[in-house]
């Protein structure tokens, strides 16, 4: 167990002695819905299993637009909600406005950083297991191009794409890999017919297996290539199950795991800034019935060297958020 566990099994514990009298919590999903297949949807899962456990209650809301980020905080705090998720980077500003207000309500925010002492931050180590999709991949490749589909152009999503072409190139440093951004506004994370043309896109210039790490857009992705007769890569969620056979595996992120452990530790939740990895089991490749036909006893052979060898820092995959660059293309 490691010590994110332990600290969080730890409140868990004293927040169910507490039993029902500990408020209820409560969850905002970012820009492109709660049923995104992906990243809002993950969150949700955590939640929802949190509730069929405990047979407690939550409040939660689907932002319509980015005003209504502030509004949804400053409402569910004054209603008296503890603790509050929120999923992704973009309420970092206004959770920094928001929590000296409420010094005794504990929010979560996924996918960024904030400092106050009322806060729990939660990272992930995208790139560890986007390097390992990426070995697989390559070696699921017959052309020797791979492409990778990117919701909104920011630097977080520059780190998936940056991983993915690390694994790639592990495999074959002759392997191409061919990116394209959705957009630089939140629309790019719900444009699902923008996924499909730029999967079809890279399609044409000889891609034949696509990961796409892009919200409800990647949905358009995974249907182009599954329509084009080509593999494709999920993400957060694990994506193998909308075309079967087809998804070669999902890069997941254990964002349902992070709401659940927030729930169930209520308001005595344990705040600070965690940064979970491999080691955590907070990020990896997925398999299933819907994808094992697909996944030779090879690349399991390899991406599982691989991911021992990052967790004992003998890989060591950079980060593009460290520096900006990324040392493949």
């Amino acid at each position: 167990m490691t010590k994110m566990q332990k600290a969080m099994a730890a409140a868990t514990a004293l927040a169910l002695t507490a039993g029902h009298a500990l408020a209820d919590p409560a969850l905002i999903y970012d820009v492109g819905g709660k049923y995104d297949k992906s990243f809002n949807e993950a969150a949700f899962t955590g939640a929802e299993r949190w509730k069929a456990e405990t047979g407690g209650s939550y409040r939660e809301i689907e932002l319509q637009s980015e005003a209504q980020r502030e509004q949804a905080l400053r409402r569910f705090a004054e209603a008296g909600l503890n603790p509050i998720a929120m999923t992704g980077f973009a309420f970092k500003a206004v959770l920094e406005e928001v929590a000296p207000d409420y010094p005794d309500t504990k929010f979560e925010i996924i996918d960024e950083t904030v400092e106050a002492p009322n806060v729990r931050s939660i990272v992930f180590s995208e790139h560890e297991g986007s390097y390992l999709v990426g070995m697989m991949a390559a070696m699921a490749s017959e052309t020797n191009t791979v492409g990778f589909v990117g919701g909104m152009d920011i630097p977080l999503i520059r780190k998936f794409a940056c991983g993915y072409a690390q694994g790639a190139k592990a495999v074959g440093a002759d392997v191409t890999v061919l990116q394209n951004m959705t957009g630089t506004t939140a629309d790019a994370w719900a444009d699902p017919v923008k996924g499909s043309e730029l999967a079809r896109a890279q399609i044409g210039q000889g891609a034949d297996v696509i990961f796409a790490a892009a919200g409800t857009t990647g949905l358009g992705v995974l249907q182009a290539a599954a329509d084009e007769g080509i593999l494709s890569i999920g993400v957060d969620s694990n994506q193998n199950h909308l075309h079967p056979g087809q998804v070669l595996t999902s890069m997941v992120k254990r964002v349902d795991l992070v709401v659940y452990e927030a729930f169930s530790a209520g308001p005595e939740m344990k705040t600070g800034s965690f940064r979970l990895g491999l080691a955590d089991d907070a990020v990896g490749y997925a398999m299933d019935d819907n994808n094992r036909e697909l996944v030779t006893p090879e690349m399991i052979a390899a991406v599982e060297a691989a991911k021992a060898k990052i967790i004992s820092g003998e890989i060591a995959v950079h980060d593009y958020m460290s520096d900006n660059t990324c040392p493949v293309n």
